[in-house]
């Protein structure tokens, strides 16, 4: 499949997927989508929904990537002074090639946000790796399907290539697993407002907002997984 790294609106690049019309990250600005969907609306609003009083965080990431999502909660995580366990899971890697290609550590103001991007990329597969002393990144190479978790994380970033290009990533099965992978009133966020997304959500338990989206796209999805009563 033909692949090639595009430069998106906001100045950072993303990797197109030309022959299906998919790109890893948002066209209108592959780091404002970032920021929009899995930090702010994400991290930072489950951190405040805890009156900043969590510190010790575990994030779960579908659709580990370009390892963007990654790099800018590491950033965050060390602005808000968090401890942050996160797991990636990607069923197919980015080539050496297309990391050396990507600018994302040069996006930050961050000190030594390049070097922090390269170990991200650099570590190994399946192993828990402290890439700094407060972020811990444990990178799993496995299908969505395989995922197993139960009550394992606060926050899960929903990361897929769209329901057009792979739907059978955006099914009850799938958002099944989530539920359980996720804490008690953890939070799911994705980029997606898909109608038959939310309703898969909705009927495998979740309580789902549409929200105001990133550039380029009117409205996202926050799921929660609320306190049994």
């Amino acid at each position: 499949m033909d692949r090639k790294i595009i430069t998106t609106a906001d100045g950072s690049k993303t990797i197109q997927l030309i022959d299906l019309d998919e790109q890893y990250h948002s066209i209108h600005g592959a780091l404002q989508e970032s920021k929009h969907v899995y930090i702010n609306q994400g991290l930072l609003h489950f951190y405040h929904l805890h009156n900043k009083k969590l510190k010790n965080i575990s994030i779960l990431e579908m659709g580990f990537g370009t390892g963007l999502n990654t790099i800018a909660t590491l950033v965050e995580a060390k602005n808000e002074n968090l401890q942050i366990n996160y797991v990636g899971v990607e069923a197919y890697p980015i080539s050496k090639k297309e990391i050396l290609e990507l600018n994302y550590g040069e996006q930050f103001s961050f000190e030594n946000s390049s070097q922090l991007f390269n170990s991200i990329h650099s570590c190994s597969w399946g192993k828990a790796h402290a890439i700094t002393p407060d972020f811990t990144l444990e990178k799993q190479q496995k299908l969505f399907s395989e995922i197993t978790g139960q009550n394992a994380y606060h926050i899960i970033y929903f990361d897929a290539f769209g329901p057009r290009v792979q739907p059978e990533l955006w099914t009850e099965d799938i958002f099944k697993k989530m539920y359980h992978a996720l804490k008690e009133d953890g939070i799911l966020v994705t980029y997606s407002a898909k109608g038959s997304v939310r309703r898969a959500m909705q009927n495998v338990g979740f309580n789902v907002e549409r929200i105001p989206g990133p550039p380029g796209k009117r409205e996202m999805l926050r799921a929660t997984k609320h306190s049994v009563s």
